[in-house]
């Protein structure tokens, strides 16, 4: 069995992190061991400026490795602007991951709980594609799918342990 991925999109703005944030300590404490994978559209940086890793990065290491007791980090250089979702779980250490959690890449074909805001600009619909299991809004919605209250992560949970447990 491969590892289950679940997104969590939205419109920007919507708050993905904000419900992820409360989602992911609740599954823990459940039991669930969660991996993360986010996406973004700015060019980050997650080394600190003048640091030796930075240094070395910007030097001209394509993957630099910081390691320490606690926790290590991989920085991998890209040659290209499209980043391939199976391809980053496949860096991931799976075997210590019940669940992946994706914020964004919302084209990719995986399950989806998508988030919608009454405030948020954009349409419900808009979100909506075959991959939907669920969606978390603000305000009652008449869809063929279920409808969650995104200001319930504690429903949130239960929703995403019984779809696991549903595999």
């Amino acid at each position: 069995m491969t590892l289950p991925l679940l997104a969590i999109t939205a419109w920007s703005g919507t708050g993905k992190t904000t419900l992820l944030q409360k989602v992911i300590p609740l599954l823990k404490s459940r039991g669930v061991r969660v991996g993360l994978i986010k996406h973004t559209h700015h060019n980050m940086e997650i080394d600190t400026p003048g640091k030796d890793s930075y240094v070395l990065r910007k030097a001209g290491a394509d993957q630099v490795i910081v390691a320490s007791s606690q926790r290590w980090a991989l920085m991998c250089e890209t040659t290209t602007e499209k980043t391939d979702l199976h391809y980053l779980v496949d860096r991931m250490e799976t075997s210590l991951l019940d669940l992946v959690l994706v914020e964004g890449f919302k084209n990719e074909a995986v399950p989806k709980i998508a988030l919608y805001r009454s405030s948020i600009n954009g349409s419900v619909k808009d979100l909506l594609d075959e991959q939907v299991i669920a969606v978390a809004s603000d305000q009652p919605i008449s869809l063929h799918l279920p409808v969650l209250d995104i200001n319930e992560p504690e429903l949130i949970a239960d929703f995403i342990i019984n779809w696991l447990l549903s595999r």
